[in-house]
């Protein structure tokens, strides 16, 4: 059906075009580390002011519900981020497969990669958007208390 021996110098030239595509999903693969890790870290806090007392008419606190509150927002921003970014690095797959469909089969897919690396690009941006979101909303919400000893000091 194919002549493989011919096609050996299309199928390299495939493998050096998908090598940046890689690197890339490498990259990827660290932000969804640090988003997940976040995601994470989020839902703790979530769980553990849960677990807090309540007043005793089986209330939380205001500030406690204000905190999950912004806890909810965070995290679906943080679940988008990740999302958006999985889709990144599916498309990025994607791309990569395209040069060896390319190469393999003889067709010119040259179009539809650059459709899919764009729109890789583009998830890849919306994703890094929200995860700048979810960061800002951390940090408007952020309390840090001083020690005993700052206080003492600062008298």
């Amino acid at each position: 059906m194919f002549n493989w021996i011919e096609n050996i110098g299309d199928v390299t030239n495939a493998v050096q075009l998908a090598l940046a595509p890689v690197f890339l999903l490498t990259g990827i693969a660290g932000l969804l580390s640090v988003m997940t890790n976040r995601l994470a870290r989020i839902i703790d806090r979530g769980r553990c002011l849960s677990e807090t007392t309540s007043n005793i008419d089986g209330t939380l606190p205001d500030e406690i519900k204000t905190e999950l509150e912004s806890l909810e927002q965070r995290r679906h921003v943080a679940s988008a981020a990740i999302n958006m970014c999985v889709l990144s690095a599916l498309l990025v797959c994607s791309v990569v497969s395209m040069f060896f469909f390319e190469a393999l089969l003889h067709l010119k897919l040259n179009w539809l990669i650059g459709i899919l690396f764009m729109s890789a690009t583009l998830t890849l941006v919306i994703s890094l958007t929200f995860f700048l979101r979810e960061v800002h909303l951390a940090t408007r919400t952020i309390r840090i208390l001083a020690l005993p000893e700052q206080k003492k000091k600062d008298k």
